[in-house]
Protein backbone atom coordinates (compact mmCIF):
# COMPACT_ATOMS: atom_id res chain seq x y z
CA UNK A 1 0.00 0.00 0.00
CA UNK A 2 1.21 3.33 -1.11
CA UNK A 3 0.18 5.81 1.83
CA UNK A 4 -1.06 9.53 0.96
CA UNK A 5 1.27 12.00 0.59
CA UNK A 6 -0.58 13.48 3.71
CA UNK A 7 -0.52 10.38 5.63
CA UNK A 8 0.46 9.58 8.99
CA UNK A 9 3.07 6.94 7.07
CA UNK A 10 3.96 8.68 4.61
CA UNK A 11 5.11 11.61 7.00
CA UNK A 12 6.74 8.39 8.78
CA UNK A 13 8.32 7.26 6.11
CA UNK A 14 9.66 10.95 4.85
CA UNK A 15 11.75 11.31 7.78
CA UNK A 16 15.40 11.31 6.72
CA UNK A 17 16.23 8.38 9.17
CA UNK A 18 13.42 6.46 7.10
CA UNK A 19 15.03 7.69 3.79
CA UNK A 20 18.17 6.60 4.77
CA UNK A 21 16.81 3.02 5.66
CA UNK A 22 15.48 2.89 1.99
CA UNK A 23 18.94 4.27 0.40
CA UNK A 24 22.06 3.51 2.20
CA UNK A 25 23.04 0.27 0.51
CA UNK A 26 23.99 -1.93 3.74
CA UNK A 27 22.21 -0.04 6.50
CA UNK A 28 18.93 -1.48 6.25
CA UNK A 29 20.54 -4.97 5.89
CA UNK A 30 22.93 -4.22 9.26
CA UNK A 31 19.86 -3.37 11.05
CA UNK A 32 17.94 -6.13 9.92
CA UNK A 33 21.23 -8.77 11.21
CA UNK A 34 20.82 -6.45 14.27
CA UNK A 35 17.07 -7.87 14.61
CA UNK A 36 17.82 -11.48 13.81
CA UNK A 37 20.47 -11.54 16.43
CA UNK A 38 17.99 -10.21 19.10
CA UNK A 39 14.96 -12.41 17.77
CA UNK A 40 17.35 -15.19 18.56
CA UNK A 41 18.72 -14.09 21.32
CA UNK A 42 14.98 -13.98 22.81
CA UNK A 43 13.35 -16.59 21.44
CA UNK A 44 16.06 -19.02 22.42
CA UNK A 45 15.95 -17.96 25.54
CA UNK A 46 12.69 -18.12 25.97
CA UNK A 47 12.72 -21.75 24.15
CA UNK A 48 15.22 -22.78 26.83
CA UNK A 49 13.07 -21.83 29.88
CA UNK A 50 9.77 -22.82 28.08
CA UNK A 51 11.19 -26.70 27.03
CA UNK A 52 12.51 -26.79 30.89
CA UNK A 53 8.89 -26.35 31.79
CA UNK A 54 7.75 -28.93 29.65
CA UNK A 55 9.77 -31.54 31.19
CA UNK A 56 13.34 -31.46 29.86
CA UNK A 57 16.31 -31.26 31.97
CA UNK A 58 14.15 -31.81 35.30
CA UNK A 59 17.58 -31.04 37.11
CA UNK A 60 17.73 -27.89 36.38
CA UNK A 61 16.26 -25.44 39.13
CA UNK A 62 13.53 -23.29 37.25
CA UNK A 63 14.20 -20.08 39.18
CA UNK A 64 17.76 -20.62 38.53
CA UNK A 65 17.31 -21.15 34.91
CA UNK A 66 14.72 -18.46 34.95
CA UNK A 67 16.77 -15.80 36.58
CA UNK A 68 19.96 -16.69 34.23
CA UNK A 69 18.07 -16.36 30.73
CA UNK A 70 15.17 -13.56 31.58
CA UNK A 71 18.19 -10.87 31.96
CA UNK A 72 18.95 -12.50 28.07
CA UNK A 73 15.91 -11.99 26.86
CA UNK A 74 14.95 -7.94 28.21
CA UNK A 75 18.85 -7.62 26.74
CA UNK A 76 17.55 -9.40 23.12
CA UNK A 77 14.42 -6.53 23.90
CA UNK A 78 17.14 -3.12 23.47
CA UNK A 79 17.97 -4.84 20.10
CA UNK A 80 15.04 -5.70 18.54
CA UNK A 81 12.39 -2.76 19.63
CA UNK A 82 14.75 -0.21 18.12
CA UNK A 83 15.63 -2.10 15.24
CA UNK A 84 12.25 -3.59 14.31
CA UNK A 85 10.99 0.20 14.65
CA UNK A 86 14.26 1.41 12.03
CA UNK A 87 12.38 -1.01 9.75
CA UNK A 88 9.05 -0.20 9.83
CA UNK A 89 9.73 3.74 9.48
CA UNK A 90 11.39 2.63 6.02
CA UNK A 91 8.16 1.11 4.94
CA UNK A 92 5.56 1.87 7.35
CA UNK A 93 2.94 1.83 4.01
CA UNK A 94 3.88 -1.21 2.93
CA UNK A 95 3.69 -3.09 6.64
CA UNK A 96 0.60 -1.80 7.77
CA UNK A 97 -1.32 -3.46 4.75
CA UNK A 98 0.92 -6.67 5.12
CA UNK A 99 -1.48 -9.51 6.74
CA UNK A 100 2.37 -11.23 8.22
CA UNK A 101 3.26 -8.03 10.12
CA UNK A 102 -0.14 -7.67 11.56
CA UNK A 103 0.04 -11.47 12.08
CA UNK A 104 3.39 -10.49 13.33
CA UNK A 105 2.29 -7.87 15.73
CA UNK A 106 -0.53 -9.49 17.22
CA UNK A 107 1.17 -12.39 18.17
CA UNK A 108 3.95 -10.72 19.68
CA UNK A 109 0.98 -9.36 22.60
CA UNK A 110 -0.47 -12.56 23.00
CA UNK A 111 3.49 -13.84 23.79
CA UNK A 112 3.73 -10.78 26.32
CA UNK A 113 0.22 -11.41 27.84
CA UNK A 114 1.54 -15.49 27.94
CA UNK A 115 4.62 -14.42 29.56
CA UNK A 116 2.31 -11.85 32.15
CA UNK A 117 0.08 -14.37 33.03
CA UNK A 118 2.66 -17.09 33.46
CA UNK A 119 4.77 -14.79 35.91
CA UNK A 120 1.72 -13.41 37.72
CA UNK A 121 0.47 -16.88 38.24
CA UNK A 122 2.05 -20.30 37.80
CA UNK A 123 5.44 -18.64 38.05
CA UNK A 124 4.95 -17.18 41.62
CA UNK A 125 4.23 -21.05 43.02
CA UNK A 126 8.11 -22.59 41.42
CA UNK A 127 9.30 -22.51 44.87
CA UNK A 128 6.90 -26.08 45.40
CA UNK A 129 8.33 -27.15 42.07
CA UNK A 130 11.83 -25.60 41.19
CA UNK A 131 13.57 -29.19 41.62
CA UNK A 132 11.91 -32.61 41.97
CA UNK A 133 8.11 -32.35 41.37
CA UNK A 134 6.48 -32.12 38.09
CA UNK A 135 5.77 -28.51 36.64
CA UNK A 136 2.13 -28.00 36.74
CA UNK A 137 0.14 -28.17 34.25
CA UNK A 138 -0.51 -24.54 33.62
CA UNK A 139 3.09 -23.96 33.63
CA UNK A 140 3.28 -26.45 30.85
CA UNK A 141 0.58 -24.89 29.25
CA UNK A 142 1.93 -21.53 29.15
CA UNK A 143 4.90 -22.82 28.64
CA UNK A 144 3.44 -24.80 25.17
CA UNK A 145 1.77 -21.71 24.08
CA UNK A 146 4.86 -19.55 24.56
CA UNK A 147 6.72 -22.03 22.05
CA UNK A 148 4.18 -22.10 19.51
CA UNK A 149 3.59 -18.18 19.46
CA UNK A 150 7.22 -17.92 19.09
CA UNK A 151 7.66 -20.24 16.13
CA UNK A 152 4.48 -18.21 14.55
CA UNK A 153 6.52 -14.94 15.02
CA UNK A 154 9.80 -16.35 13.15
CA UNK A 155 7.18 -17.44 10.43
CA UNK A 156 5.77 -14.47 10.51
CA UNK A 157 8.80 -12.33 9.75
CA UNK A 158 9.79 -14.13 7.53
CA UNK A 159 6.72 -14.22 5.44
CA UNK A 160 6.72 -10.23 5.44
CA UNK A 161 8.82 -10.36 2.29
CA UNK A 162 6.67 -12.91 0.42
CA UNK A 163 2.95 -11.53 1.27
Amino acid sequence: MIPGPTSPLAAIEQLPLAVAMREELWLYPAVEIVHITGFVLLAGSIAVLDLRLLGLSPRLPVRALAAHVLPWSFGALLLIVPSGLLMFIAHAGDLIANPAFIAKMALLMCAGLNAALFHAGAFRGAALWDTGAAVPAAAKVHAAVSLLIWVSILACGRLLAYV
